[in-house]
């Protein structure tokens, strides 16, 4: 299994050292960066995916349990907080756990284990083979096997298939999140490709079914993955 990439949302400097030092002793886990607010946080996540959130309560703009409850399909969370009233609404939310600061390392490793668990069984269970994505206020199956590329644009989403094209609200990294990691690649911050239908492709950019699609600088690496396919 692979590492879990995590990230923090904590605006208290202490706080978010306690947090990096006591991840950087988990071999599993893979720290992405740390974030002072919600906000700031949310732009991440719009391009990126994380397998699990730390994330504090009391936090200056838009609270923890607020920005929670804006994520279409959240990855784990680990509530990290001195306030122990809001573990009821907490666990409402679905969250692994609730930390009360300040909290031991022995504490802190259970509560990371549940998330691991978690994950495993998740692999496990049998992959579908589609999705199903908003478009104009409908729920529309897309197949994965149909599926060329899908295109970020601003708040919304591009997915191009081989019978029709569909717009959905959501972030890059939000569908990124629900794609088979073997069947879907992100080359470029507003591009994923599905890996079988590369026809070809060089440092600079791929074609899947008849376009050609950019490799952004910082996906280089992805062209590996290629080779290996």
């Amino acid at each position: 299994m692979s590492n879990i990439k995590c990230i923090i949302i904590e605006d208290e400097p202490l706080a978010v050292k306690v947090l990096a030092d006591y991840i950087s002793k988990i071999p599993f886990l893979d720290l992405q960066g740390s974030f002072k607010d919600a906000f700031l946080a949310s732009e991440y996540l719009h391009n990126n995916t994380v397998g699990l959130i730390f994330l504090d309560i009391h936090l200056p703009k838009l609270k923890g349990m607020a920005f929670l409850k804006t994520l279409i399909n959240p990855p784990s969370v680990i509530i990290t907080t001195a306030y122990h009233q809001y573990a009821v609404e907490g666990f409402e939310l679905n969250v692994t756990d609730y930390l009360l600061k300040p909290f031991e390392f022995e504490r802190f490793f259970m509560a990371v284990n549940k998330v691991k668990t978690i994950a495993s069984e998740v692999k496990n269970l049998e992959i579908k083979d589609y999705i199903f994505v908003n478009v104009q206020k409908k729920k529309v199956k897309v197949l994965f096997s149909e599926i060329i590329f899908i295109e970020s644009q601003k708040e919304y989403i591009k997915i191009v298939t081989t019978k029709n094209e569909y717009l959905s609200k959501m972030g890059t990294g939000e569908i990124e999140a629900l794609l088979p990691e073997n069947l879907f690649k992100r080359i470029h911050r507003s591009f994923i490709i599905s890996i079988q239908k590369i026809e070809s492709f060089n440092a600079e950019m791929v074609e899947v079914n008849g376009f050609t699609i950019p490799i952004g600088r910082g996906y280089k690496e992805t062209i590996g993955v290629f080779l290996d396919t």
